[in-house]
């Protein structure tokens, strides 16, 4: 009897011992995606891993699970995520469902999955929610356009036959079923052949249904190309823009079976997920049409608004107090295209395989003394800036963890200056710290004092801040944008004059390496899916050196920058110089880089009142109907810093020490301490 207690007591222990290391595991996880941080005492807030979207949890079967314990006030779940956080009335009511819930097993309903809730305190529940978002200008939605009867007739009059009929050409793909009518659209080259149309035509049904959208006005011409796609449950299709030189403007897509989210992405990254609900049309048009790109991502559910009002045709925002899970069930889409005669001279021109090599930015050369640098930088970097600070502060909102962990790691009342602070997402993580930043940016800075921030425009070469003042210093993404390696090394010599001695400083820097240790950066990993999309410009992969020479440069400076070049060869960096005439190559976005110098794009969602120098333009007729205005495409020059390059600089200030480097996700990072 006493050998069964005693044998129940130690299960009972390594229970306990692994619902904490759990606990802790899901501290680490919700500190790395959110920057915030798990506590030990009792609150109102609690924050639940596996209870999340991202693993099948409902909202419906959450709210169930956590309302046996108390009055809920909140309940976040967030996109994708495998966690959620709740807010109870009282902290009484927290704690009974900690000490309860927490290492239960529950069983997931949408799945039969079984998972182990495992649960945490926290200081507050908020989580910031996305900018609710409108559709990419040139969709359209057209919802119950054909009635249940029309659905089931035209559902019937394809049939899914193992072999290819004489009117038709039938395909099992990886993720769907596809039947093509009219022209059969080649998959091997993303065209159609448009001298072999396939017999028969569409089907007459087909064309009652177009003349019926070319009556009510939906659509402007008549398609000739029908591609009949059917999804099950789990499937889907890679985001991709339809061939410019294969079809004409206007593309529309009928749902049958089922409603879908697809999945629209801007070239800038911005993406908007629409809700295309059963019996609706989808027009895409123009910018829609040509620049994003659409796909459906194979899954067995869609993240939908809980609301009402959400399950309605329009956008799903990332609102985390009002999104659940919704069952996929098989669904079928009709898409009409018209195939093109002549080449398309649309003004996407970045992206029109029929454009391809004729659209060409002009590229500034490498600076080679002091004053071509400054210049280059104020047409790159400073005026760039200005341009997009609105664009750029709207998708600079999650503050990267370890630089989180390293402000919290600082002394309470600590004094820290955020040099090239942008929109001062780091200036308020910490109350406990005194933090003021700076920035090239006036338009940067204004958003910092929306936000009450302190925070005033300065240049990181010459920082009006006394010396010797702060505690603290963090550089986050800042240094890479100066052209020379001088005015690189300035900017750090800078940094330190403004520490105390014994002050840190953290610098964050673009790394060449996007693929460190067998592993693939955020950056390359959320590359775009479409594999016709045209490349932009890359006149060459000539890896730069470290140092640009600098005519009349004192020869201390020259020293500077050989011990540099040394240091490098040291490290391995595999740099060569170029010519004094070489242009600066632009960057394939989402892709490896191939030179450490170079110009990134940067698309601007909406428009702009100015053209720079730095903008690409296209000159289309003004009664075109391309004369329509397109979102700019801006470039910001970098210098991408190749692995100990950053120590090796740091190093050659005899004022710091390097008290750490490391890689964090294609960042070169260091943390310098004033001697």
């Amino acid at each position: 009897m006493e050998a069964k207690t005693s044998r129940d007591h130690l299960k009972v222990h390594k229970m306990k011992k692994k619902v904490l290391r759990k606990q802790v595991r899901a501290q680490h996880t919700l500190m790395r995606h959110e920057g915030i941080e798990c506590i030990s005492h009792a609150t109102q807030n609690l924050v639940i891993a596996n209870a999340g979207l991202g693993n099948g949890m409902s909202r419906n079967q959450l709210l169930r699970i956590v309302e046996e314990y108390g009055e809920v006030e909140t309940l976040l779940m967030p996109p994708n995520k495998p966690y959620s956080f709740v807010k109870y009335e009282t902290t009484e009511e927290a704690k009974k469902a900690f000490d309860t819930l927490n290492g239960k097993e529950v069983t997931l309903e949408d799945c039969g999955q079984n998972v182990v809730l495992y649960i945490n305190f926290v200081e507050k529940v908020s989580l910031q929610n996305a900018v609710p978002t409108s559709l990419p200008p040139g969709l359209t939605v057209i919802e119950k356009i054909i009635s249940p009867e029309e659905e089931r007739r035209m559902l019937e009059n394809i049939e899914w036959t193992g072999d290819e009929d004489t009117q038709s050409a039938q395909k099992n793909l990886k993720h769907r079923r596809v039947k093509h009518f009219g022209y059969e659209f080649r998959y091997d080259n993303n065209n159609v052949d448009k001298d072999k149309p396939l017999p028969g035509g569409l089907p007459e049904i087909c064309n009652l249904f177009l003349e019926k959208c070319l009556k009510q006005g939906y659509i402007k011409h008549k398609p000739d190309q029908l591609t009949v796609n059917q999804y099950e449950p789990g499937q889907g299709i890679p985001p991709h823009i339809d061939t410019h030189s294969a079809f004409e403007d206007e593309i529309i897509s009928l749902s049958l079976g089922a409603e879908i989210v697809m999945d629209f992405k801007h070239p800038d990254g911005h993406t908007v997920a629409i809700l295309l609900p059963r019996c609706s049309l989808l027009v895409m048009t123009g910018e829609s049409r040509y620049l994003w790109t659409h796909g459906i991502t194979p899954r067995k559910y869609d993240i939908i608004q809980a609301s009402e009002l959400g399950q309605k045709v329009g956008t799903i925002t990332a609102d985390v107090g009002d999104i659940t899970l919704n069952r996929r069930e098989t669904r079928t889409s009709f898409t009409f295209r018209k195939v093109r005669r002549n080449p398309c001279n649309c003004i996407y021109s970045s992206v029109c395989d029929s454009q391809k090599g004729q659209q060409r930015l002009v590229q500034p050369s490498f600076p080679h003394n002091e004053m071509e640098a400054s210049k280059l930088e104020q047409e790159y970097v400073h005026k760039v800036y200005e341009e997009i600070a609105t664009h750029f502060s709207s998708t600079r909102h999650s503050p990267w963890p370890r630089i989180v962990e390293f402000l919290r790691s600082l002394p309470t009342g600590s004094i820290v200056a955020d040099i090239g602070c942008g929109n001062g997402k780091y200036l308020g993580i910490s109350e406990d710290l005194y933090m003021v930043g700076c920035d090239r940016s006036k338009n940067l800075v204004d958003i910092c004092g929306e936000k009450h921030f302190q925070a005033f425009v300065c240049d990181a070469l010459s920082v009006a801040i006394r010396s010797g003042s702060c505690d603290a210093c963090i550089s986050i993404a800042v240094i890479h944008h100066f052209s020379t390696a001088e005015r690189r090394l300035a900017t750090i010599r800078e940094l330190a004059r403004l520490l105390r001695p014994g002050g840190m400083a953290l610098i964050y820097v673009w790394a060449m390496e996007q693929e460190y240790k067998n592993q693939k950066s955020k950056y390359l990993k959320e590359k775009n899916g479409s594999k016709g999309k045209e490349k932009e410009i890359n006149t060459g992969t000539t890896q730069r050196l470290l140092t640009d020479q600098v005519p009349g440069s004192s020869s201390q400076d020259s020293a500077c920058s050989d011990q540099l070049i040394n240091d490098l060869k040291d490290e391995g960096c595999d740099a060569r110089p170029v010519g004094a005439d070489s242009k600066l190559p632009v960057h394939t976005n989402r892709t490896s880089f191939q030179s450490q110098d170079l110009l990134v794009p940067w698309h601007l969602k909406g428009g702009t009142k100015k053209k720079e120098e730095s903008v690409d333009t296209v000159l289309v007729p003004a009664d075109s109907k391309e004369s329509q205005e397109v979102s700019p495409v801006f470039h910001r020059y970098y210098h991408v810093f190749c692995e100990g390059e950053l120590e090796a600089v740091c190093r050659s200030l005899d004022c710091v020490r390097v008290q750490k480097s490391y890689y964090d996700q294609g960042n070169w990072c260091v943390i310098l301490e004033k001697l």
